[in-house]
């Protein structure tokens, strides 16, 4: 690795330390910033919808859902 290192920064006529540099301030910003969100795979057990929503519109899905939630 020191040596693709090396070769870059002879290509881009830099410091190898500035590439180092470079390489350190991603890496702290990418654990600050969390990443890139991904979401799981989710697994139920089940059959899915239940009789009376297999059908429904989106309407009716999402007001069943906060039914007595105050919405």
């Amino acid at each position: 690795m020191l040596r693709e290192v090396r070769k870059l920064a002879a290509r881009k006529g830099v410091k190898l330390r500035t590439l180092i540099e470079q390489g350190l301030h991603r890496v702290i910003a990418d654990a600050k910033s969390g990443g890139a969100f991904k979401l799981g795979r989710a697994r139920f057990k089940g059959q899915g919808l239940q009789p009376d929503f297999r059908d429904a519109s989106w309407e009716v899905l999402r007001d069943a859902a906060y039914k007595d939630h105050g919405a």
